[in-house]
């Protein structure tokens, strides 16, 4: 039997080991989640159940990524120097800083800028085709970064336009998430790669110590072609984005295009993204340019690395300027408490607050988790709609008559905190009316939650819900 004696004397010691670096990591967790809800839950799981939680903490633990950190420092100095020996200025007139969120920029480092002209894609057709015809038109440049790239028919269209217009001596670079493009095939990549376009996908684990990290996706869709003209907005590269690809059909998305002194920033924003991905800074156009028009755009780019959650300090900011009204559309809603507090306190100071939610869920655990904040954002008040037709994916901030904002960023805890995410903020009167119009009919296609609704649904939904929401850190 003594290899029985052996056996448990050899288990015990790894129990003993998983409950020693179970504390350690317990401890790191004190130091380092930002959030104090978060930082109990991962301390009481690791010390009691360190066999269970440990991985998970090793993959989910981390909220702010400081390999990025390091190489942005690296990055933003030689880029800084490369934009300043092209002409550009660095700071922007007092009047239009003060035009949009200058406390927000004070963590980019990115201005709102005068002279812009922004024009509102609705939906899928309208946004691919603006992209693609801009990318076919390219002289010198095209950057192009997705979250999610597939290998369907509109993936492909946009492989030949890239391979076509890099065998026209056009400088390519294409950046993708490699969790959200996971099942981009290395054909695709290579195709590109052996057509001089220059593709890299953004991992977060790279290295030892982000080895196990998955936690952290670059969510931006950014495009900007000869350093003219740039696009933000919710579409990824797919079918379902052209509303192809059933149950989710018809996909209701937006996307903006501009043109003027914030494309730079844009490009700015890329070449971080870019050099963590590639470890060498692209070759970009950050020239000045004339102004395309009389709009004021603020560029704001947020993420792990940042020294605080600018993206959701950006929602913050937006909601508190609110006076008459606050219109927000995502497809997932679930907030912080300080969003939450934030639009209960707009509501009582008699601010209009309107969310327009989707009523088809693509995620089954994330929707649960945003019926039960819905409901309790009825009750308090606040208007929320379900969008009727198909699935809703825009991300857009309506507020009051001039401020609008359009770009990745949901209302979720990964896009406020684990998420890389850029938005484009508008203040312009004659814009914010077009988005105005646009929601007004995405309302009249929806069915708004009634007052009692939340009280109507049955014990299993709830305890669903309430389940549900116990990943609300991670979803």
């Amino acid at each position: 039997m003594n290899w029985w004696a052996d056996f448990a004397w050899l288990i015990g010691v790894v129990i003993t080991l998983l409950h020693l670096l179970g504390i350690a990591a317990a401890l790191h967790a004190v130091l380092s989640v930002r959030t104090a809800q978060g930082t109990i839950a991962w301390m009481l799981s690791l010390v009691l159940l360190p066999e269970l939680t440990l991985l998970p903490y090793l993959v989910f633990g981390r909220s702010r990524f400081e390999g990025y950190i390091a190489a942005r420092r690296q990055e933003n100095q030689q880029m800084l120097r490369a934009a300043h020996a092209q002409g550009w200025p660095l700071t922007s007139d007092s009047h239009a800083v003060e035009a949009g969120l200058p406390e927000l920029a004070q963590l980019t480092g990115m201005h709102c800028r005068g002279g812009n002209q922004v024009r509102l894609l609705i939906n899928g057709e309208d946004s691919f085709a603006a992209m693609l015809r801009s990318m076919r038109a390219a002289r010198e440049l095209i950057i192009v970064q997705f979250f999610i790239i597939r290998a369907d028919s509109l993936g492909h269209s946009l492989q030949q336009t890239l391979l076509e217009r890099a065998a026209a001596g056009v400088r390519v670079y294409l950046l993708f998430d490699g969790i959200g493009s996971h099942d981009l095939p290395s054909s695709y990549v290579e195709t590109l790669r052996a057509g001089g376009v220059q593709t890299q996908a953004f991992k977060a684990q790279r290295g030892l110590i982000n080895r196990f990290q998955l936690n952290f996706r670059n969510h931006r869709k950014i495009l900007v072609v000869d350093g003219e003209v740039g696009f933000v907005g919710g579409h990824n590269v797919g079918v379902e984005y052209l509303g192809l690809k059933p149950p989710l059909a018809p996909w209701r998305d937006t996307h903006i295009e501009v043109r003027g002194p914030a494309v730079v920033d844009l490009q700015l924003c890329f070449s971080e993204d870019w050099y963590w991905a590639a470890q060498q800074l692209p070759e970009l156009q950050l020239k000045p340019q004339q102004n395309s028009g009389s709009m004021h755009c603020q560029v704001i780019a947020g993420g792990p690395a940042d020294r605080q959650e600018t993206t959701q300090l950006m929602f913050l900011a937006a909601i508190h300027r609110a006076r008459r009204r606050i219109w927000i559309t995502s497809p997932y809603f679930v907030p912080d408490e300080a969003i939450g507090a934030a639009l209960r306190l707009a509501v009582l100071r008699g601010v209009e607050v309107r969310l327009l939610l989707p009523s088809r869920p693509d995620h089954k655990v994330v929707y649960a988790a945003s019926s039960l904040y819905a409901y309790k954002a009825v009750a308090a008040g606040i208007q929320v709609y379900r969008y009727g037709p198909g699935f809703l994916h825009q991300k857009v901030v309506l507020i009051d008559d001039e401020l609008a904002a359009i770009g990745s960023a949901n209302l979720d805890n990964r896009s406020l905190r684990l998420n890389f995410e850029v938005m484009l903020l508008t203040v312009d009167r004659d814009f914010a009316t077009a988005v105005e119009q646009m929601l007004n009919d995405d309302f009249a296609l929806s069915r708004q939650i009634g007052v009692d609704e939340g009280n109507q649904v049955g014990f299993l939904p709830r305890l669903w819900m309430r389940l549900a929401l116990l990943f609300a850190p991670i979803l």
